[in-house]
């Protein structure tokens, strides 16, 4: 038996039809039928054919229930008389069916209730089904009705032309009958059927006038309900456009809030020695405030006495244990070298772009693309550059550096903990260049590098390259003048959800500083893009990063909040703790991933009251007052327009003499998509795709030819294991040009670190090495 093949809509859109199975009993258990979706109601068949003459089954999903089993099962139930369970091939399919029934059942009930209202006796089957929904379905329904009256009025007008035509000979005949001489009574008899063929004219010229007075009457219905409809829509986008604004002042006044109570906190400590017992009941109100939150936080924060760094150590010792034992740590100045600026020590020599060409506005269907994609990779899946944004997913790694003197700055730190504030700040500013970045960047090709020289103007250079297709893979490494060296392979998987697109990055990212030896890693959290199909495309960053030193053994822990409409905390909110290696805490971060950063020094700790809803304690730290690490830097103007690039972002395609020939600029696809050219760049991205096919096929052909001549029993035996995987897949004798692959000595993993050599060939422009990829 083949294989069901998957539902397929007419090109109207208002029926599904496809092969489900269908339960029939114990002995014969699932049979496969025919099922047909239209007008609200399903139908089976055993075959196709049978779609003519036999249906053996109807149900109505105006009054059914639809409920999903399991991954493939799902029944449809209209009250215990007719009852389905059904099994698709897959759960794509199934989903498919699924959107398709519930579409269908809703659509029925609706025009089941206004049919009901308006004591119209049609039923739901006798208007069209329209592909839409809301008001733009209603308004195509009317218009099918009145194209349908229409069509029965003409046929009408012609059935009133025969009649009249045929009615006219009929009586030229009686009046010739008449003029004859015939008897009183057969002459009676030709006028009455005189008369009475007049009449039946004078009724159908009557019948057609109603009707084109009943078609008038309808078409000028419908311009009012179209307008309300209108109406009705603009209520719904001024109602929306409301809601976003409310919620946008209710974060405001929550800051605002906070704000002062954090304030009142402060000036109650500096008014008395200790808590009295109007003190005692504001905390344990702030406390209550915290436990009511949803997603709590794990630890609460609260202002340390700002004389406390003034007390003896003979009082200080019969404090909590875990109290900050650094008296260099404790007091309330800025972390080190925070009031120097790095970035102006050298002046830029180049002037660089401050625009590109704004974004054609070209409309785009794209559910009819994203609808075949549901549960599958999108790297491997051919996008037109509409969805796109014209920089590669290289120039996107490279736009990490936008706050690179934050690294500059955590290269001056003398204390280690003090630098791991620096690096966590960096770590959260890779995310703010993402807020309104709703486009995906260009798929690099297999061998596509990417330069970043920025060692006059900021002491660094970034190299990129493309190591890996299948799965796709980049490698990143980034020398500083200033004392560090930053290095990552993002091996980047995304899954499309039907409502929302999920991107994990995987791979492990280093910072190494070359003063004091500290090397950090991390890993990145998991990017959502929100309403994929409906409403406007919005962006959140959710999950957790520890970043660890691996020197001194400090750590800090990182929680990205997932947004929640019903929250009452602060949207893109990120909080963190840093520690030494025994666990204890010598910094609180907090503040949001698209705006800013702060860090507060942690004065002493405790175990707070527990979690109602967890069971939990939490930690309560008493810091001092928050300082200002890290600040978004404000979008260029016009950045609307110019798919919100933010300042770094617009300099990265702008061409450069020098460069290799796999360089991102030299990319002829994306060089079209940002001169507005689409249409070409669509071509020309096809061609890419084709060619970096085709040189892979060619590679596998030599790497087979090679092991067919070359194989002998000694190199099965040395090599026996790459002959055993070789058996079961193609393989790919791609190298790196510039990275080479290697088990790396802190995590263990296999990466592509970067071997040299690159900025030596640039110096030279010997690029004879490089590979013919565009």
């Amino acid at each position: 038996m083949s294989e069901p093949k998957s539902p397929t809509p007419t090109p109207a859109g208002d029926t599904y039809k496809g092969w489900v199975f269908k339960w029939t009993n114990y002995i014969k258990g699932y049979q496969r039928r025919w099922f047909v979706l239209s007008n609200g109601l399903l139908s089976y068949y055993r075959t196709q054919a049978e779609m003519g003459h036999t249906c053996r089954g109807t149900i109505n999903l105006a009054t059914a229930v639809i409920s999903v089993d399991d991954a493939c099962n799902f029944v449809i139930s209209n009250g215990g008389a007719q009852t389905y369970h059904l099994k698709a091939s897959s759960e794509v399919e199934r989903q498919r069916w699924i959107t398709a029934l519930e579409l269908a059942k809703a659509k029925a009930a609706r025009m089941q209730a206004e049919s009901d209202d308006s004591g119209d006796d049609f039923s739901p089957s006798s208007l069209p089904v329209g592909g839409g929904q809301g008001g733009g379905s209603q308004s195509s329904e009317v218009q099918s009705t009145l194209r349908t009256l229409g069509s029965k009025v003409e046929d009408l007008s012609t059935c009133n032309d025969l009649i009249s035509k045929h009615g006219s000979a009929l009586q030229r005949s009686l009046s010739e009958l008449d003029s004859l001489r015939l008897t009183g009574e057969a002459g009676d008899k030709i006028r009455q059927v005189t008369e009475r063929a007049t009449l039946f004219r004078i009724t159908s010229n009557a019948m057609i006038n109603a009707c084109r007075d009943f078609l008038t009457l309808a078409q000028s219905h419908s311009k009012r309900w179209q307008k309300a409809l209108q109406a009705e829509r603009e209520q719904r986008v001024r109602l929306e456009e409301a809601l976003e604004q409310l919620a946008k002042q209710h974060n405001h006044l929550e800051r605002a809030f906070r704000g002062a109570a954090q304030s009142h906190a402060i000036v109650d400590n500096k008014g008395s020695a200790g808590p009295g017992k109007g003190e005692a009941s504001d905390e344990d109100d702030d406390n209550e405030f915290f436990d009511a939150m949803e997603d709590a936080p794990e630890f609460i924060t609260v202002p340390a006495d700002p004389q406390f760094h003034k007390r003896s150590s003979s009082n200080a010792s019969g404090l909590n244990t875990d109290m900050c034992s650094d008296d260099q740590s404790l007091n309330e100045e800025p972390l080190a070298m925070n009031q120097e600026s790095p970035s102006q020590e050298l002046v830029p020599l180049k002037k660089r772009r401050t625009r590109i060409p704004d974004k054609p506005n070209y409309s785009l269907n794209l559910w009819s693309i994203m609808k075949n994609c549901i549960g599958k990779d999108l790297s491997k899946i051919p996008m037109p550059v509409n969805f796109n944004e014209p920089i590669s997913m290289l120039q996107r790694l490279s736009e990490d550096l936008e706050y690179h003197e934050l690294l500059d700055k955590a290269a001056k730190c003398n204390s280690s903990l003090e630098q791991m504030c620096y690096v966590a700040a960096f770590c959260v500013s890779a995310y703010s260049t993402t807020v309104y970045r709703t486009g995906k960047p260009f798929n690099p090709l297999l061998g596509e590098t990417f330069e970043l020289d920025r060692r006059r103007e900021s002491g660094y250079r970034s190299l990129c390259e493309q190591v890996s297709h299948h799965p796709p893979a980049a490698a990143h490494h980034v020398i500083s003048d200033r004392g560090w060296t930053l290095r990552q392979e993002i091996t980047v998987a995304s899954k499309f959800r039907g409502k929302y697109l999920s991107i994990m990055p995987l791979g492990t990212i280093h910072a190494i500083f070359k003063k004091s030896n500290n090397h950090y890693t991390w890993k990145k959290v998991t990017t959502t893009v929100h309403n994929i199909i409906v409403g406007k495309l919005w962006i959140d960053q959710s999950g957790e990063i520890d970043i660890v030193n691996h020197t001194t053994g400090d750590r800090c822990h990182l929680k990205f909040a997932p947004y929640s409409y019903f929250s009452r905390d602060v949207a893109r909110k990120v909080t963190g703790v840093v520690m030494d290696k025994d666990g204890k805490a010598h910094f609180v971060l907090s503040g949001t991933w698209d705006e800013k950063m702060e860090f507060s020094r942690v004065m002493q700790s405790s175990r707070g009251g527990e979690n109602g809803t967890e069971g939990k304690q939490k930690t309560v730290y008493q810091t001092l007052k928050a300082r200002e690490l890290w600040k978004r830097n404000p979008l260029p103007d016009g950045a609307e327009s110019m798919y919100y690039f933010t300042a770094l972002a617009l300099t990265l395609n702008e061409p450069e003499e020098g460069v290799a020939p796999t360089d991102s600029r030299r990319r002829p696809d994306q060089r079209l998509m940002e001169d507005g050219r689409w249409d070409e760049a669509n071509g020309e991205k096809q061609r890419l795709e084709e060619k970096q096919r085709s040189a892979r096929r060619e590679r596998e052909r030599e790497a087979a030819s090679q092991r067919a001549s070359g194989q002998s029993e000694e190199a099965v035996d040395e090599d026996s294991f790459v002959d055993h995987s070789m058996k079961s897949a193609p393989h790919d004798t791609y190298k790196a040009l510039w990275f080479e692959s290697c088990e790396d000595q802190i995590t263990g993993e296999q990466v592509h670190i970067y071997k040299g050599g690159y900025w030596e060939v640039k110096e030279l422009g010997n690029w004879e090495d490089c590979p013919d990829i565009f």
